[in-house]
């Protein structure tokens, strides 16, 4: 393993470090690894949050642990609804209660207690890859949400050692790994999170669109397609390292869009130091599952296209074990019902070209579909374009729970006018209701 350039990194101690008293601030890690004993394949995410808005403040940790040769999952995840997280004022160390993340780059510890499932993971991670914020050239890791914003960092590769117990067996683990650490002044449930924020976010919001405008090449699409529950506080998220050692992040702010262009951000790197981010990227849903508790879809297999300049990337992620639902409920919200995260671990490939030499890719990947669940349920609305030399007209339909109707229309212009219209009602019990 070669050794890493330090001076490339652009996290300082401050930066890894608590930021209280913002909104939300979150330490996650993922990883892949092996058990070496018995040769199994395991997949981890453990998260530890604190929020302080206004009078409240409080923290949580969540983990999923995925056996991937049984495909069986465990997860655990508490609350503290009084206190933030124990952390040092002058380092990175945060915990709840036995579980912890700490250490500086590229060097980490870490410790996850499961204590309903009787799962103790205690392992240490080395950066391989430099950090990067999204964003970093743009606007230093800045993104935008609502009246807010947030500073977004990650780690797409380390090297993990360590053990995990479960019940009375013991076992050592080696595997790959990824840190992120996200912070600011947003909340899930409001656009509106203070008018002290709106310079600084507008600012943001300004630099993005002039990156985007610049990066984007317009074409005008064969199909498009909008659903409620891919609104804008919700996003699509995937990890990958692939067999040849470069590493992927896809990050998609939605915008109400289900197909078409991704108004998040695709980044690959491939020496681990240097990074490039995709502007120009169409996002779209191969498969798509009902949520188990909430009225609404999410991706299960996706495909992402992205383009600058001769560069060309085509990937295909598909989840490959039984989803898990994490669930944050908003019971005094006039609009939204929760958030929910659905995970899995995937596969995988797809190809990449330079203009000249065509490179197949494959790998490993982490997917999570985040989603903030509107109280009007699943409601979609698909076009389908008919262009020129093919002739010249527009297919519509939509489907919506709200209102219990399912219409259809299409609109031809040419090479033969004609008109075709149809309705039916939605059935209740097709609907699935909040458990």
């Amino acid at each position: 393993m070669k050794r890493i350039n330090k001076k490339l990194n652009p996290w300082t101690s401050d930066d890894e470090k608590e930021h209280f008293p913002s909104n939300i601030e979150w330490w996650c890690t993922e990883a892949f690894f092996k058990t070496k004993k018995d040769k199994k394949i395991w997949n981890l995410k453990a998260v530890l949050t604190e929020w302080c808005e206004g009078s409240s403040i409080g923290s949580f940790i969540i983990t999923t642990i995925f056996d991937q040769t049984k495909n069986k999952s465990y997860n655990y995840h508490k609350r503290d609804e009084k206190n933030k997280l124990k952390t040092d004022s002058d380092n990175f160390d945060v915990s709840f209660e036995k579980s912890f993340m700490k250490g500086l780059f590229p060097d980490y510890s870490m410790i996850f207690k499961d204590n309903k499932n009787d799962i103790k993971i205690d392992m240490k991670q080395e950066a391989i890859s430099i950090p990067h914020w999204i964003a970093q050239d743009i606007t230093d890791g800045w993104l935008p949400l609502g009246s807010g914003s947030y500073r977004y960092g990650f780690i797409p590769k380390t090297k993990i050692t360590g053990t995990m117990a479960i019940k009375d067996k013991k076992y050592d683990i080696e595997g790959i790994g990824y840190i992120e650490h996200v912070w600011g002044n947003f909340e899930y449930d409001k656009i509106f999170v203070g008018i002290k924020n709106i310079p600084k976010t507008l600012k943001v919001y300004t630099k993005l669109i002039g990156w985007r405008i610049h990066e984007l090449k317009p074409r005008i699409p064969e199909s498009i397609t909008f659903g409620s529950e891919n609104n804008p506080f919700g996003y699509d998220w995937v990890w990958a390292i692939l067999d040849n050692g470069w590493t992927v992040f896809f990050g998609n702010i939605m915008f109400w869009l289900m197909d078409g262009p991704s108004m998040g951000t695709l980044i690959i790197s491939k020496d681990d130091e240097t990074y490039q981010e995709y502007a120009d990227v169409q996002f779209h849903y191969n498969h798509t599952e009902y949520a188990k508790n909430f009225d609404f879809i999410y991706p299960t297999d996706l495909t992402i296209t992205a383009r600058k300049g001769e560069e060309k990337f085509s990937l295909r992620f598909k989840m490959t074990c039984e989803t898990k639902e994490y669930i944050a409920r908003f019971p005094d919200s006039k609009y939204w019902t929760g958030f929910v995260i659905v995970e899995s671990p995937g596969e995988v490939d797809g190809y990449y070209s330079d203009g000249k030499t065509k490179i197949k890719l494959s790998g490993i990947c982490k997917i999570e579909p985040q989603r903030q669940v509107s109280i009007m349920g699943h409601n979609m609305l698909k076009l389908d374009f008919l262009k020129p030399p093919k002739g010249f007209g527009i297919t519509i339909n939509f489907d919506s729970h709200y209102f219990k109707k399912r219409l259809f229309t299409r609109i031809q212009f040419l090479p033969n006018p004609k008109m075709k219209f149809k309705i039916n009602k939605i059935n209740n019990t097709k609907i699935k209701r909040e458990k």
